[in-house]
C-alpha cells in the first residue's frame, strides 16, 4: 500500500476530486494548508493596493491505495491539478505498512 499525498492549487480541487471519483477513489482526506516552494508567495492587488502573500492557501490531499494503483492515481491528479505554471504543487507517494479499520479491526488492503 501507498499513501499519496498531493499539495495543489485551492481552485483545483473540485476538477481534482471529480477526477479521483472517475477512477474509483473515493476515500480521501482534504486539508486546507499554506505555503510556498518556488514560487515563494504571490503578489495580489485589493483596492488598488498591492500586497504579497509570502504563504498563500493550498490543499492537501491524502489517500492510501494499492501500490498497482498508485501510476493510475499520480497521473489522474497531476493531469487534474497541472495549469503549467509555478504554484501547481507537488505530489509524495509514501510507503504504508499497515492499515487497520478501527470498527471492525481488518487488516491490510482490506481496509482500502
Amino acid at each position: 500500500m501507498k499513501k499519496i499525498e498531493a499539495i495543489i492549487r485551492s481552485e483545483k480541487l473540485d476538477e481534482i476530486r471529480k477526477a479521483l471519483g472517475d477512477i474509483g477513489i473515493n476515500g480521501i482526506t482534504i486539508s486546507e494548508v499554506k505555503g510556498h516552494g518556488k514560487q515563494k508567495g504571490i503578489t495580489q492587488q485589493w483596492r488598488g493596493t498591492t500586497y504579497k502573500v509570502d504563504l498563500p492557501p493550498k490543499v492537501r490531499i491524502e489517500t492510501v491505495v494499492k501500490t498497482k494503483e498508485v501510476d493510475k492515481v499520480v497521473t489522474t491528479i497531476v493531469e487534474a491539478a497541472r495549469t503549467d505554471n509555478i504554484g501547481d504543487g507537488k505530489i509524495f507517494v509514501i510507503p504504508v505498512d499497515e492499515a487497520i479499520q478501527v470498527r471492525t479491526g481488518e487488516t491490510g488492503e482490506d481496509v482500502l
